[in-house]
């Protein structure tokens, strides 16, 4: 029987976006990457069925959720291995966000409250989030486990939050606790080598506002529906592994060639 006791968020200042299908993943939630300094969608690279986005250093950026179904979702958010809303190690099992049909939003950093959130930027693995939490293994992947809603009756499917079952607000304070009890990098971190220390991550940047709501979610099945990978690193990183290849220069003709040749047959 699916777990009851998995009450989730609900984005309250979720913008009406549409998802570019060029850029977004995804099919039941269509996940795009926004580079909020440019304001500007990140493009997706495929690689022997890998998705890739190029990040900028110490640019914030926010995970765009978009529901193109016909119903309620929960969408469990991972990044660099870590569950965005409690600071825990991610698993299927966690807490999530619930989006309504047709509903998108943007996810701008680690939820710390009902209302704040420290954003999301890139940024050099030792000072990533994960590193200065003891946790490198997984930089550089966000993760979305989409889970559908179990069909109940409509004076059932909506009753009052039931205040003493887990709640946000608890996770949250939870991980907040985590995230300022860890100032300086992990010794792991430190550890390093060079190459592996150029490796983009997710830093915990300044908080900010981030509105949201609490609500009942029972899952359909404890299995998700649709798990969406997305791998990320810097763009110089990707172009020498070969994901970014660099377009040929276009052929331009040239008026002033050279000396008349001799015509063929």
């Amino acid at each position: 029987m699916p777990n009851r006791r998995h009450f989730i968020t609900l984005a309250a200042a979720a913008a009406a976006l549409v998802a570019t299908p060029a850029f977004a993943i995804g099919s039941l939630v269509d996940v795009d990457i926004v580079d909020r300094s440019q304001n500007e969608l990140l493009p997706v690279y495929q690689q022997r069925g890998t998705a890739w986005v190029a990040g900028r250093p110490g640019s914030r950026y926010a995970v765009r959720l978009s529901n193109r179904s016909g119903a309620r979702v929960m969408v469990v958010l991972s990044v660099d291995g870590i569950n965005a809303v409690t600071g825990e190690t991610a698993g299927l099992g966690q807490v999530g966000y619930v989006l309504m049909p047709g509903q998108s939003t943007e996810i701008t950093g680690w939820r710390k409250s009902l209302t704040e959130a420290a954003a999301f930027y890139f940024t050099a693995l030792p000072d990533s989030y994960a590193a200065r939490t003891d946790r490198p293994d997984n930089v550089g992947v966000i993760g979305a486990a989409v889970f559908r809603e179990r069909e109940r009756a409509p004076e059932v499917s909506r009753r009052p939050f039931d205040s003493a079952e887990p709640s946000l607000a608890q996770n949250a304070d939870r991980a907040r606790g985590a995230a300022e009890s860890s100032a300086a990098p992990a010794p792991a971190a430190k550890a390093a080598g060079s190459l592996r220390d150029e490796r983009l991550g997710t830093g915990h940047g300044e908080r900010e506002y981030m509105p949201t709501s609490q609500t009942r979610f029972e899952r359909a099945s404890e299995r998700p529906n649709e798990v969406v990978r997305l791998r990320y690193d810097s763009h110089e990183r990707l172009l020498a592994s070969g994901v970014i290849r660099p377009r040929p220069a276009p052929w331009v003709p040239e008026p002033f060639p050279g000396f008349v040749p001799d015509p063929k047959g």
